[in-house]
């Protein structure tokens, strides 16, 4: 018997927003090819809803319900109002790469300050020649959608022993209403690099956009590496970024995500320690306050022996948001001599607020110490009284608790302007609050 799939209105909607988009897109007829397998497991599997497991508590179907179309290729309108985006975005001394409405602008990038250092190529031109960029070996709908739609991104490849002089910030900016942007990015890392590499997502007066981003990342032995995510969407945006990050010997690794926008996001991380020697760190910090939604979900596979991961999260609830966070560990089974340990913690502001904690442990070696917790809260009714008592209106008061239980997590970033950025962020949302 021969069974065809019936199509509902938004499903067709889909197709036809592929097909529309599809001589826009760039590559070869051999990347073209790849996208329109990429889509086909798209509409096979759809939206992401809470029946799938790693997609519990994010039901893409009930909270997005539909993609928009994708964004047109940025006007000078909206340069223009992206570089007073990057300007109020950037990170002093970084050196940037911008991406508006999904295409990277180079009259906004600092191309020519990066080339005595770092290689450099736009996805655009990578896919020209080779759809190897679009391949990752997780898939699930929103990873397919990305392969499928992606419209540029940038390469970046650090060599051997290279130790950069300025952090590289990857901006994002969103100046197209009710559009989406798909973007996907690689950075390959040496041996022996020091880096920084900050990614932003801003919005210039956009309202009502979808984000989806996929980055790769690989690491070489004997680096040290920091990759920093600064999500400020618009308050209706929506965003999802995927994370693909291989990690050699002798490595250390230090990610931070804060999130203090976008009425939906989900941060969805596949890190594999696949060198002995090395040491993870990822912290993170949801801002959440009306009805955003936030999820991080990590999956974290040690697959060599004696390498040390530490995950350290706080989410600060306000409203009717929703906190998610979901950490897997997976200890392989010649993975002995793993050290690996979750926290997360939720700062609850109001009686509606909501944080959901999954962690996860799959242990197969027997020479290890692993251990996860995770702990929900309200403010301390005696430290408010106590701040309270010296002066200090409550909002303030609160201001200044919540700056120190966030303050753990920021504190792992190193580089003083970058930490001082970061730290900006937080207190513009505790204004916002305010």
């Amino acid at each position: 018997m021969n069974v065809a799939v019936a199509k509902t209105g938004s499903g067709r909607a889909v197709s036809d927003l592929f097909t529309s988009a599809e001589g826009r897109l760039p590559g070869s007829p051999a990347v073209i090819a790849t996208r329109r397998d990429a889509f086909e497991t798209y509409e096979r599997l759809g939206l992401p809803h809470r029946r799938i497991e790693e997609w519990k508590y994010t039901d893409l179907r009930a909270l997005v319900g539909e993609l928009l179309p994708l964004a047109a290729a940025p006007d000078a309108a909206a340069l223009a109002s992206a570089a007073d985006a990057v300007k109020a975005h950037a990170v002093a001394g970084a050196r940037k790469l911008v991406l508006v409405d999904g295409v990277f602008a180079a009259g906004l990038s600092d191309v020519k300050a990066l080339a005595s250092e770092v290689g450099f190529k736009t996805l655009q031109e990578t896919l020209e020649k080779d759809a190897g960029l679009l391949k990752t070996a997780a898939v699930d709908a929103v990873i397919s959608l990305n392969a499928a739609m992606a419209s540029d991104g940038v390469v970046l490849s650090i060599a051997d022993g290279a130790q950069l002089s300025a952090p590289i910030q990857i901006i994002h900016v969103a100046t197209a209403a009710s559009a989406s942007a798909f973007t996907r990015s690689q950075v390959a890392v040496g041996k022996g690099v020091r880096a920084t590499i900050i990614e932003s997502f801003v919005a210039a007066g956009a309202k009502a956009y979808q984000v989806n981003d996929a980055v790769i990342l690989s690491i070489g032995d004997d680096a040290d590496v920091a990759h920093i995510r600064l999500l400020d969407d618009a308050p209706d945006a929506v965003n999802i970024t995927s994370q693909f990050v291989t990690v050699g010997a002798n490595t250390k690794v230090n990610f931070f995500n804060m999130t203090s926008g976008a009425a939906v996001s989900r941060l969805q991380g596949f890190i594999t320690l696949a060198g002995e020697g090395s040491d993870l760190s990822i912290n993170g910090v949801n801002l959440l306050q009306k009805t955003e939604h936030g999820d991080t979900t990590l999956v974290v596979d040690h697959a060599v022996p004696n390498c040390v991961s530490r995950e350290i999260f706080r989410a600060v609830i306000d409203d009717r948001a929703h906190s998610v966070f979901q950490g897997r560990i997976i200890v392989r089974p010649d993975a002995q001599k793993t050290d690996g340990k979750m926290m997360t913690r939720a700062l609850l502001l109001s009686d509606e607020a909501e944080a959901d904690n999954k962690p996860e442990l799959e242990i197969f070696a027997d020479d290890v110490s692993c251990g996860h917790g995770a702990t929900a809260g309200a403010l301390d009714d005696n430290l408010l009284f106590y701040l309270k008592a010296r002066g200090l209106p409550e909002k303030q008061a609160q201001a200044l608790l919540i700056q120190a239980f966030v303050g753990e997590a920021i504190e792992q970033i190193a580089d003083d302007n970058l930490r001082e950025h970061v730290i900006g962020i937080a207190e513009r949302w505790l204004e916002r609050r305010s």
